[in-house]
């Protein structure tokens, strides 16, 4: 193998573990979960991809052979971490924010996004009995 193949394969290699190794620290020592939640997802995408997209160079210049399995898992890491962590977040921010006293003013007639739901429908006065519409 190359001189510069091994080098770009070694530098990939030493930025996963880096981004990992900062990111498993910032999970642990982070106050809070909104902090907690940046370090990891950051340690996935760009920790284990860049360790993945290593492995896949090394083994198409080793072998010959280009392997799609680390590939469909970076893809799939760079798709689901993102969502989880927004998913995370806004059940975060639903159960210990209270949007009038935490959240400044949007400057909008809209508010926030995840706070901005309907009014809860009238609740029945006989609970076996649907309102009609």
């Amino acid at each position: 193998m190359e001189f510069v193949v091994e080098l770009v394969i070694s530098v990939l290699i030493v930025i996963g573990g880096i981004f990992t190794l900062i990111g498993s620290f910032g999970l642990v020592k982070l106050p809070n979960l909104l902090m907690r939640l940046h370090a990891p997802t950051k340690a996935t995408t760009v920790g284990v991809g860049a360790i993945l997209i290593a492995s896949m160079l090394f083994f198409w210049v080793e072998r010959g052979t280009f392997t799609i399995h680390e590939l469909l898992i970076t893809i799939f890491l760079f798709l689901t971490a993102p969502i989880t962590a927004n998913l995370i977040g806004k059940a975060y921010l639903l159960r210990h924010v209270d949007p009038k006293d935490d959240l400044p003013h949007t400057g909008e007639a809209e508010g926030w996004a995840t706070f901005d739901a309907r009014e809860p429908a009238e609740q029945p006065k006989d609970p076996g009995k649907l309102p009609q519409d």
